[in-house]
């Protein structure tokens, strides 16, 4: 017969087996945030009292209402010195933000797919001097909308050159998404590429449509990141969400990045919102699939549909930062981040005749494989470094990379396009860099 000093040990050993099952079950469903440890401003070159700038900034967007909540990070060499909360993930339950919040990454899902597509050109499946039609032989024949006759019918003819894969990622090849007004956009329209069943049925739908302008001959905010994710699959095999859980997101430990959001993490994903046209928020549609993430899209967007924490987005801007590398793995070689962050449009599209938004082609801004270019910031009129890259969602998430300064800064809020989203992007690289005080540091 057992003692009573056994029974209870006994007891105490069993509870304690079950507290440990149950405290893996919750966290394999809720994962807990990770606090990473900050360093003092100063000792990376910034200086804690001015970085209030960008508090008071992100701060005051809340408190008038023009943002339900946001999410800051900071680093320098490295090391993380700002890493914030601030507002909620969502008004009507008064959730409130919290660093494992999931976002939309919207066009902030191109510089990932830039990644992809420069991990293939590492292993030598493609260069950028070759013609699109080399590896997507739908586009072989694609003609160029040159006017319309006097029926108003588009006239068609031949592109000087071949479309090259440099002109795909530098969105000067000419195709469209068909939200503008031009002719070719109409076509767009009624064709619908993105509401395709799957990538293929969106290239042949593509193959049927006129490029804007002649290759390399102007440059427009386009689709041609979603044919690069046909690319990604075609080239390696695999389907993009595999591809890039198998070389970005796991190696990266972006544990959260995906084209959609399960059901156990659904509590995390924030609230969007949209301005209602009097200057108040409210939520937007709930959306229809493939855009309702509640299942792994049967057309993945590499041009604008993934999901992440800002935490996530950190550790890959901060492999770019690191020229290539993040904790140890090795995504990239120095030398292909240089080349995907350089710039790849020719002079006479830096007019300020070319953007999106407030992203202006210009003297001393460009554009290179999936991302914006600031190569020469007193042309651009901006405070960033030499060389800095960056780009933006629909939702407002905004990111850059200062490899001069060594700087990484992500932040992640849910408001759809706006113009005051990329003032607050724009804005902020104002604040951060009137608090570098000491950049030899």
């Amino acid at each position: 017969m057992m003692n009573g000093r056994f029974v209870r040990a006994l007891a105490v050993a069993s509870f304690s087996l079950v507290a440990a099952f149950f405290c893996a079950a919750q966290t394999a469903n809720h994962r807990t945030p990770v606090d990473a440890t900050l360093t003092k401003p100063e000792a990376v070159g910034f200086s804690s009292e001015r970085l209030e700038n960008l508090h008071k900034l992100i701060q005051g967007e809340i408190d008038q209402k023009q943002l339900a909540g946001a999410i800051t990070i900071l680093a320098r060499h490295g090391k993380i010195v700002e890493y914030r909360t601030y507002g909620q993930r969502d008004l009507a339950s008064n959730a409130p933000m919290t660093k494992d919040t999931i976002f939309r990454d919207y066009s902030m899902s191109k510089p990932v797919t830039g990644v992809a597509m420069m991990i293939l050109y590492e292993e030598g499946r493609w260069l950028p001097t070759d013609p699109i039609s080399k590896y997507i032989p739908e586009f072989k024949n694609l003609k160029v909308f040159n006017g319309v006759d006097k029926e108003g019918k588009p006239i068609l003819v031949d592109p000087d050159h071949a479309p090259t894969m440099r002109e795909l990622m530098s969105h000067s090849a000419g195709f469209s998404y068909g939200n503008g007004k031009t002719v070719v956009d109409a076509m767009y329209k009624d064709v619908k590429p993105m509401q395709s069943a799957n990538l293929q049925e969106m290239i042949a739908k593509l193959a049927t449509l006129p490029l804007n302008y002649q290759p390399g001959k102007g440059w427009t905010y386009s689709l041609s990141m979603d044919i690069e994710g046909y690319l990604v699959e075609k080239l390696s095999g695999q389907t993009l969400p595999d591809f890039m859980h198998e070389h970005i997101f796991v190696p990266l430990n972006m544990k959260d990045a995906e084209f959609f959001v399960p059901q156990e993490k659904r509590a995390r994903f924030a609230t969007n919102y949209r301005d209602n046209g009097q200057g108040q928020l409210e939520v937007t549609a709930a959306g229809a699939p493939p855009t309702d993430y509640t299942a792994q899209p049967a057309l993945p967007s590499g041009g604008g549909g993934l999901v992440s924490t800002a935490e996530d987005y950190y550790h890959f801007a901060q492999m770019l930062g690191n020229g290539g590398e993040f904790e140890g793995k090795r995504v990239l070689a120095p030398a292909t981040v240089k080349l995907m962050a350089s710039n790849h449009l020719p002079a006479n599209l830096l007019t300020g005749e070319f953007g999106i938004g407030q992203h202006i082609m210009r003297p001393g801004f460009g554009y290179g494989f999936n991302c914006a270019v600031v190569f020469d910031p007193a042309e651009a009129n901006l405070p960033d470094g030499r060389g800095t890259f960056f780009w933006d969602g629909a939702a407002g998430t905004w990111f850059w990379v200062d490899p001069t300064n060594d700087i990484v800064f992500v932040s992640m809020i849910q408001r759809m396009t706006s113009p005051d989203n990329h003032s607050l992007l724009y804005r902020s690289h104002a604040a951060v860099y009137s608090a570098l005080v000491d950049p030899s540091k």
